[in-house]
Order: structure tokens, then C-alpha cells, then sequence
């Protein structure tokens, strides 16, 4: 479907100089949506916001439903009175990169202890609200409720080396937790009602300010998941529930032996066969996180790169076709005419082109990409067609001023060529290229915007540990810099002139 100009920024919700050693939705979110409002920004694009496991990566979340308890905002459950405000006085401060062992061992014992006073005590209108929000979500909430409360009783390996009945989901198993650990159920329930209360309020928040966020989908989930926990026949499973081939891509621009990611492949034909019902939940869900959905991967919906599951690297997968064209097509069936960016980045094919190009889902250009060779000028602006959405750089470049650093003097050269300019305004160049584009969406990193090196890097592709966890810092984003951005997106035609003040 088509999009209207606008622009907009790039910036996980971890990423916010909150209190509580990691970003949350709460005041630091309030402010970064007037930050945008000021910029006369319209989007909001955000990553994966599901729970993390190891590596804390958002792409290889726990499940494909849940929010992240990590960025709830205590203050926020505090002011609702679940729990006292005094109880936040040792949580990490606000400043600094995320320290993940720092955070989940203060913040998370402290997020599940206001969920506990509410199970224990509530007004008669809040629990109202909790048990409609845990009807409306039944079909993933109490699976989550069980693999959350499983995954600590049994120190939290991954659920294949759970107990057998367990593991299984024998109706024995299952009932016994139940019985044993009732109110932890619902403690995890209530986190995520909690989720959903605070991002509804800051989507709230957005909307009247005319800004809406974008989403990302990542196409696979995380083996250690819920959702395979849940549904192991929608997955490339052995008979021990281990799995016989895994997601990744081939080499590319990242790296030279590609990358294995480890997602297990779904059973395309079953889920087909069945009529995507899985697939249909969750982009359902999607649409009420989000008013744009980023369909991360977006090769993988018309074929996957397959690697048997014993290898090491991605170097010995194959191709194989997936049915893209009738989950897209049943997905608008039942849901309407959905808002999708296809994140068509890497080895395309004349194949994935039709498929996007069928159901008209704006692609994605990166300008970093677009000066080593010939080739690679598609990513440069003059190629731009209206149904774009184009970036200086995303989560997985460097940052375009850290980038600029690193470059081979080919690329300098070509940027200078291209630009004209020098090394002290380099990024607002090619910021300001992209902005005056025919695209009809822009986006930016955060760190962009604010001209940082390549220690603010958010993600390095295929490094296992060590990502995920850059903050801006707090007051970085000023007056005169909201100011700044205002005046390009007013120039390049990206605002709307009967925007409220």
C-alpha cells in the first residue's frame, strides 16, 4: 500500500537514556516523542520489541507475541501503585550503555514484584481490564505463561532439555505447573498486561502528536521460543524436537562464510495447508504494536536460505522455495490491506522483486551500500522510485560517520563525487540526499543525527556477544538540533503543513 511522504527516526526503545540501566516506555520515551514532533518527524521506527535470550539480541526474541519485561518502565508501575516508588532507588541510572546481567538482575525482580502486588491486590476496574486483555490474547499469553515460569523452575536451559513430559506438553505435565505454580501464571500474564497498558499510552501519546511507529517483524523465531515450544509441528523438527536444517544467508556484504542464525525452518506445507493460522495471530498482533510492519528478511518469503543444522556456518545451505505469494495473499484476506515494508537487503532475485512488486510493498534502499561499485548504485538517490524507504544506514551498518572513517578511498572518493562535501559535514550530506529523495519514506539513526563515531554502532552482524546495547545520552537531543532537522524534512516536503503545534 501506498505510504505519504514523511521521515522519520530509527531508535529501539532499549536505547533510551531511561532510568533502570536500559531504555523503557516511559518518561524518556514521552520526551524522545517530543523530540520527534519538535523535528517535525512522523515516524517512529522501532526493533523487535519481544523478550531476549541469550545474545539479547530483538531478533532472536522468546517469543514472537510477548512484549520485553525489561522495558517496562518501573516508574510508570510505580505511579500506578504496584509498587512504591522509594523500592526503584538502586535500579541503574541513566546514563551509559545497557549492562544486561546489571539489569536483568535489579530491574527484572523488581518488574515481577509490581505484577505480583497487583495479582494480590487491584481495584475491581483494573482487573476488569487484565482479564479482557487475557482473553483477547489466549491463543499465545498462556503458553507464555507457562514458558516463562518453566524456563526459571528449570534454571533456565532451553525448553528441549526440559523434562519429558514437559517438554511434550502432555496434558499431566502441563496441569501439574499449573497447579504448583498457579500465581506465578498469572504474574506473567500480568507483565505483560502491563506491556500492553504502557505501549498503548505511548502509541497513544504518538498518534496525536501525528506520529506513527514502524515495527519490525523478524521473519523467523528463536529456537529457545514459546513459540516453538508451542507449536513444534510448524517446524523443521527430529523426532527429539531438535532441528534438522536452520535459518541464514549465504556470504554476502557481512560476511564472508554468510550467516548462521539458528532459527529452525518452518514446515511451510503444513502451515499452507492449515491456512497460516499461526502466521495470521501474529501479524494480527502486529497491527496493534504497530501502524507500520517491517518485514524483516523479506528474501526468505520467497526462498530461504536452508543449512543443515550440524554446520557451523552458513556456506553448505541451499535455496528453497517458500510460499510467500499465499501467505501475503490470505494475510489480506482475513486482515485487509496490510502496511508492510519489505526489507529487500542482500541477494535479491528477479523473484522477490515480483513478489514485492505484486502486493506493491515499498522496498528498502540504504545509502552506505551505495558506493563501492556500479552495482551498487541502486542504493543511491537518484535511483530512488516513490515506493521506497530509504536509510543512511540501519541497525546492522555501522554508523554513517563511523563508516565514513573506515571507508577505502574508492568510497570516498565516490561520496565526495557524489556530495561534494568535506569531512566535517559528511553525514548531513548524505542525511540531506536521502531527505530531498523522491522515496517516499526517509529514515535515520539516531546516532546519524547526532554525527557519532562507530562506538555507537548498534549491531555487528554474526558477532555473537556485545550488541544491543547503545543509549543516546541524556540531553543529546537539543532545541537547536530538533531545530535542524525541522527546517530539512519542511524543505524536502516530508512534513504536514496542518500538523497541531
Amino acid at each position: 500500500m501506498p505510504f505519504e511522504r514523511s521521515s522519520g527516526l530509527l531508535l529501539h526503545i532499549g536505547s533510551l537514556p531511561s532510568h533502570g540501566g536500559i531504555g523503557d516506555l516511559g518518561p524518556a520515551a514521552y520526551a524522545f516523542a517530543d523530540f520527534l514532533a519538535a523535528s517535525r518527524q512522523r515516524l517512529w521506527q522501532v526493533l523487535p520489541l519481544g523478550p531476549t535470550g541469550y545474545g539479547n539480541s530483538p531478533y532472536a526474541s522468546l517469543s514472537a507475541f510477548a512484549g520485553n519485561p525489561l522495558l517496562l518502565s518501573p516508574e510508570l508501575l510505580a505511579d500506578r501503585g504496584w509498587i512504591e516508588h522509594d523500592r526503584l532507588a538502586d535500579l541503574p541510572g541513566r546514563t551509559g550503555n545497557i549492562d544486561y546481567e546489571e539489569v536483568i538482575a535489579k530491574k527484572l525482580p523488581l518488574i515481577e514484584e509490581a505484577a505480583r502486588n497487583f495479582v494480590q491486590r487491584h481495584s475491581d476496574a483494573e482487573w476488569s481490564r487484565f482479564t479482557a486483555f487475557c482473553q483477547e490474547n489466549a491463543t499465545w499469553l498462556n503458553d507464555w505463561g507457562f514458558y516463562t515460569v518453566l524456563r526459571r523452575k528449570y534454571n533456565y536451559a532451553s525448553w528441549n532439555h526440559w523434562p519429558e513430559g514437559i517438554k511434550h506438553r502432555t496434558p499431566e505435565a502441563l496441569e501439574r505447573i499449573r497447579s504448583e505454580h498457579g500465581e506465578e501464571l498469572v504474574v506473567a500474564q500480568a507483565i505483560q498486561f502491563a506491556f500492553d497498558e504502557q505501549w498503548r499510552a505511548l502509541r497513544d501519546y504518538c498518534a496525536a502528536r501525528d506520529i506513527r511507529f514502524i515495527g519490525d517483524i523478524a521473519i523467523f523465531v528463536n529456537y529457545d521460543s514459546a513459540d516453538v515450544w508451542t507449536h513444534p509441528e510448524l517446524f523443521e523438527l527430529n523426532s527429539d524436537l531438535s532441528p534438522i536444517r536452520v535459518a541464514g544467508v549465504p556470504p554476502d556484504y557481512f560476511s564472508e562464510t554468510g550467516q548462521r542464525w539458528g532459527n529452525p525452518l518452518y514446515k511451510w506445507d503444513a502451515l499452507q495447508q492449515s491456512g497460516f493460522p499461526w502466521w495470521t495471530d501474529r501479524i494480527r498482533r502486529a497491527t496493534f504494536l504497530y501502524d507500520i510492519i517491517r518485514l524483516d528478511h523479506f528474501r526468505g518469503f520467497e526462498a530461504f536460505w536452508a543449512i543443515p543444522a550440524q554446520d557451523e556456518t552458513a556456506v553448505n545451505g541451499q535455496w528453497v522455495k517458500a510460499p510467500g505469494a499465499a501467505l501475503f495473499q490470505t494475510l489480506h484476506d482475513r486482515l485487509g490491506d496490510l502496511p508492510f515494508i519489505a526489507e529487500d537487503l542482500g541477494l535479491i532475485t528477479k523473484e522477490v522483486d515480483a513478489l514485492r512488486e505484486h502486493f506493491r510493498f515499498p522496498g528498502m534502499k540504504v545509502m552506505q551500500f551505495g558506493f563501492s561499485d556500479r552495482g551498487a548504485h541502486i542504493h543511491l538517490p537518484h535511483q530512488y522510485v516513490t515506493n521506497t524507504v530509504a536509510y543512511t544506514g540501519t541497525h546492522d551498518n555501522d554508523t554513517t560517520l563511523g563508516w565514513w572513517k573506515t571507508a577505502g578511498e574508492k568510497e570516498r572518493a565516490a561520496v565526495q563525487a557524489y556530495v561534494q562535501t568535506v569531512d566535517d559535514t559528511v553525514v548531513w550530506a548524505l542525511i540531506r540526499s536521502v531527505a530531498t529523495s523522491v522515496a517516499d519514506i526517509c529514515l535515520f539513526p539516531v546516532q546519524d543525527i547526532l554525527e557519532l563515531e562507530g562506538n555507537a554502532r548498534m549491531n555487528v552482524p554474526s558477532r555473537p556477544t556485545g550488541n544491543w546495547s547503545w543509549r543516546y545520552a541524556e540531553g543529546a537531543l537539543t532545541p537547536a538540533l530538533a531545530q535542524k532537522l525541522a527546517a530539512l524534512t519542511e524543505v524536502a516536503d516530508r512534513d504536514k503543513h496542518d500538523r497541531p503545534s
